[in-house]
């Protein structure tokens, strides 16, 4: 579902507050949190999609890589995970099987705990997780702490929806396609634990809405804006050239659409560069606010884990009636 539409649906929804309740949805933040205890707090998301790959068991993988992100992204560490699997009955189950396996795979990589789920016949496969996951109350990380003078790093190329779409249509081969299904398979649980040993003001992981989507939320949730530098986003190794031949995705025209008048671009950018910005994601990296004297060293830390951020933009203080998103 796009950005536009979610966000008119859950406009007329109520909102609940309880004292216990750190984070809910009101500001389009990755997962719920709620205090247990004064050292002790839930995560709780889910996630899920139909398949993006061909291959069964990768396609388990990516998917829950993509669910346990959120948990990563709340700055916490998986606990429990419930498989979710829509599948046709006129399918092999051993396609499910497999499917299944990918998701315990990535699960168990994550040192969390898969202990059941729920099921269902629909004319086509879909499959996630629901994740419970913990954190220190005093340690959450939400989108809404970004402070100005913050540096932004990202974890993990952009540019999957590109090869998603193109490797439907047979336009590029197994080998072009195989790093994107390695990074979107690759849990950011190590992007997580050496931000944490760092230390972060804000963080989100990048998804359906894209990179701009989801830096427009941290902006609007942190009340400040960001600056982000077109140039300097790392995208996958042909990317931008399939971006050139037009193979966009549907969801990059609704995330565009969502953004409308809240994203300042500049006049000469590129349709090409453009629609990379704002195409949505799978499994993506996660989008770091790190104050300026911690960049260095956390993108230090992070190459040695052999993980490459890269510094993308900055966050200012917002003058009203500008626009929170400024594209460079």
């Amino acid at each position: 579902m796009g950005p536009e539409t979610l966000s008119q649906v859950l406009r007329d929804l109520p909102l609940q507050s309880d004292p216990c309740l750190l984070v809910g949805h009101e500001l389009s933040d990755d997962a719920a949190v709620y205090q247990l205890k004064p050292d002790l707090a839930l995560i709780q998301t889910v996630d899920f999609f139909t398949p993006v790959v061909d291959d069964p068991f990768v396609y388990g993988q990516i998917a829950a890589t993509n669910a346990l992100s959120d948990v990563y992204a709340m700055g916490g560490r998986p606990l429990l995970a419930l498989n979710i699997v829509c599948f046709p009955s006129c399918l092999d189950p051993g396609i499910l099987r497999d499917i299944l396996r990918g998701g315990a795979d990535k699960v168990k990589e994550a040192e969390a705990l898969l202990v059941g789920g729920h099921s269902l016949d629909d004319n086509e496969p879909k499959y996630g997780l629901s994740v419970v996951g913990t954190v220190h109350p005093d340690e959450v990380w939400t989108n809404g702490g970004a402070l100005p003078g913050d540096v932004l790093l990202l974890t993990k190329p952009i540019g999957t929806s590109l090869f998603l779409t193109a490797y439907k249509v047979d336009f590029v081969s197994a080998a072009e396609f195989a790093p994107v299904c390695e990074s979107m398979a690759t849990l950011n649980a190590a992007a997580a634990a050496t931000a944490r040993e760092v230390g972060i003001s804000a963080c989100t992981d990048i998804t359906g809405f894209g990179l701009l989507g989801h830096a427009y939320e941290l902006a609007a949730a942190s009340e400040v804006k960001l600056r982000i530098y077109a140039d300097a986003v790392p995208a996958f190794s042909g990317a931008v050239d399939l971006a050139r031949q037009g193979l966009i995705p549907a969801g990059t025209y609704r995330n565009r659409d969502h953004l409308t008048g809240k994203v300042a671009l500049p006049p000469k950018l590129p349709e090409h560069s453009s629609d990379l910005l704002f195409g949505p994601e799978t499994s993506g990296g996660l989008l770091l606010a790190v104050p300026s004297g911690c960049s260095r060293k956390l993108q230090e830390a992070l190459a040695k884990r052999g993980i490459e951020a890269a510094s993308i933009g900055e966050v200012v203080a917002v003058t009203e009636g500008e626009p929170l998103l400024e594209v460079l």
